[in-house]
Order: structure tokens, then C-alpha cells, then sequence
């Protein structure tokens, strides 16, 4: 049996009581059912890059999703595309730069499947999920039926939706609506990134790529400060009024609400006094040499050395600027 530090980024975690690979959706839903129906734990797993898995398992059956496929319908303006959701994140995303596709090219580089994508509402510089998924299709935990999520059933918000808040069970596929363009419709934070000029989203990608391996964010066997879940914590979003409370130095975007900023968690991190690098004593967990915000494994780190670094960090945020960081990996376990 696989343990979870062989499936993960992360690099930790025991051996789960079963761990099934379905290969197509008929079997992905089988198997859910399957699971489901022993009334015992259970986890499902894309990339293995959101999981901070505890290294004694508690009794856990593990579904890994590796179902493929990638559907294109051509429409006046660009694409719908549907996507299994076993898809590699990073793979659909090179998949539509190259059919001439933009609206996501901006998240090339990220880890994970795309089954895993809603769940987070993953973006990066200004692109989110929310911004191109129309709809995709979910087996119910509760009910043992599938049915059809549109983009106003999921209740996207920062790296938030309705999964993360009691709607249980897995995503078969997901459908997202692309744009045909020259060049890419830049956000502000890309602008930011990359300076104004046009681009087209196979220069875009490349840029980003760049940029996410010079933070240790694109996985590199050798390379441990890409054994992480990248971003160990969301960037926070706090009142404009307590914003001021802080430092007009910190780094701050609007967001959808006027009266609210997002801060940079990896300024407030470092401010806090920890710094690329840092570790605690005697641990194998560390920030990256290449970026404060993630947490990596130096090679055979703990799952409570993770743990243990992430409270850290946490607990040094809070007495510094009255900040509460939330962790973006799920922690299996603990």
C-alpha cells in the first residue's frame, strides 16, 4: 500500500486502509459509492498538492482521481470545453494556450488536478476559476446522485466555494468557457507581475512559469523548496479601517468589496520576523530559501513538523499585527 507521502507534494503522511485509482467516471463514481457505502473515512485525492496528511492515519479509504479527457466545442467567439476531472491542472492549461485559448493561462505553473480546481477556486494575478468555469458535474455524498452545479450554485468567493462548506462528495468533470484572443486581457495584479504590454497567453505563460520557479512554486523532484503545497496561507482580507493599523508599507489589492483590502500574507510572514529559510530547531520543516510563503519539506520532515511550523507562524503573525492566517492546504489527520 502507497503511503500518502509518496501521492503528495508535501511529502508526508501514513499508509491509508485502502487507496483505489479509478481511470474513468463510470469507475470514479463506482468506487465513491463503494467507499461510501462502509460508513467508514475516506479522502479523495487529486495531485496530492492541497494535503497535509498526519503521518499515524486514522482508519482512511482514499479514492485518487485519475480520470482523463479533454472535450472541445469551438463556439463564434472561442471554446467550451469539458474536462475529467483526474486532468493535470497545469497540462489543460498548456493544452488551451495552445489551441489559441485565453482566461487562464495566468494560473499555468499551479499544482493539482482540474477536479480539484472549483474546490479551492484556485487564480493567481487576477485569473480566477470562478472567472471561466460555467458548470460541472458532482456525485452527492448524502443523496449517492450526480447532478449538474452551475457557476452561481457553487458560492465562489477567495479561494472559497460551497465545497469547503458543507456540499460533500466529488466532482466528475468541469466545464469551463474560454475567449479566442491575440493577446491577454490583463489584470491588474498580471499588469503588476508583468508590466503592460500586450502579450499573447503563450508569452504570458511563459512569464508566469518563470516567475512561479523562481518562487520554488513549479514542482521540481530535486529542488526542495518545491516539496510544499505552495502557498501555505491565503493572503488575508481585512477592513480598510484596520488595514490602516497595520503599515502603508505592506503590500494591498481590492477586492469585490470597497470597504475591504487583501493583504500579503508572505509581507505580514516576514515582518513577523520570519524570514526565507526559516526553521525551527532541530526540524526538517522550513519556509523556502525562495519564498516565505510556503512551507516545505527539507526531506523527511514529519507531518507534525508542518504542523508544527504553520501554528509558528501563525501565533508570530497574530502578536505582531492582530492577524489570524488561514492555512489553504486541507491537514488530513490531525
Amino acid at each position: 500500500m502507497l503511503s500518502l507521502r509518496e501521492v503528495t507534494t508535501m511529502r508526508v503522511g501514513g499508509s491509508p486502509a485502502s487507496l483505489v485509482a479509478p481511470q474513468t467516471s463510470d469507475e470514479l463514481i463506482a468506487e465513491c459509492l463503494k467507499v461510501w457505502a462502509t460508513g467508514e473515512d475516506w479522502l479523495i485525492l487529486g495531485g496530492g498538492s492541497n494535503i497535509v496528511a498526519a503521518d499515524e492515519l486514522p482508519l482512511l479509504n482514499v479514492i485518487k482521481v485519475e480520470t482523463k479527457g479533454i472535450q472541445i466545442d469551438e463556439t463564434p467567439t472561442g471554446a467550451v470545453i469539458r474536462v475529467q476531472a483526474g486532468e493535470d491542472w497545469d497540462e489543460f492549461v498548456a493544452h488551451t494556450v495552445a489551441a489559441g485559448l485565453s482566461g487562464i493561462e495566468a494560473m499555468s505553473g499551479i499544482p493539482g488536478t482540474v477536479g480539484a480546481s472549483p474546490v479551492q477556486n484556485v487564480g493567481a494575478y487576477g485569473q480566477e476559476v470562478a472567472d471561466v468555469l460555467t458548470r460541472l458535474e458532482f456525485l452527492d455524498y448524502e443523496t449517492g446522485n450526480t447532478e449538474i452545479l452551475e457557476n452561481k450554485d457553487l458560492a465562489f468567493g477567495y479561494r472559497d466555494s460551497i465545497f469547503k462548506h458543507g456540499k460533500v462528495g466529488v466532482i466528475i468533470w468541469v466545464e469551463f468557457k474560454l475567449v479566442s484572443s491575440a493577446h491577454t486581457h490583463k489584470t491588474e495584479r498580471l499588469i503588476e507581475a508583468l508590466g503592460p504590454a500586450e502579450e499573447t497567453p503563450l508569452e504570458v505563460r511563459k512569464r508566469v512559469l518563470a516567475l512561479r520557479a523562481q518562487k520554488g512554486m513549479v514542482l521540481n523532484e530535486p529542488d526542495h523548496d518545491t516539496w510544499s503545497c505552495g502557498s501555505f496561507f491565503t493572503n488575508p482580507i481585512v477592513s480598510r479601517a484596520f488595514a490602516t493599523t497595520v503599515t502603508p508599507d505592506c503590500p494591498n489589492w481590492e477586492t469585490a468589496n470597497e470597504d475591504e483590502l487583501k493583504l500579503s500574507a508572505a509581507w505580514l510572514i516576514e515582518k513577523a520576523g520570519v524570514g526565507k529559510g526559516f526553521s525551527l530547531s532541530s526540524s526538517k520543516a522550513a519556509t523556502s530559501t525562495k519564498h516565505s510563503l510556503a512551507i516545505t519539506n527539507r526531506g523527511d520532515a514529519t507531518s507534525a513538523e508542518i504542523v508544527e511550523l504553520a501554528k509558528f507562524i501563525q501565533t508570530s503573525v497574530s502578536n505582531r499585527f492582530g492577524i489570524n492566517l488561514v492555512p489553504e492546504p486541507n491537514l488530513i489527520g490531525f
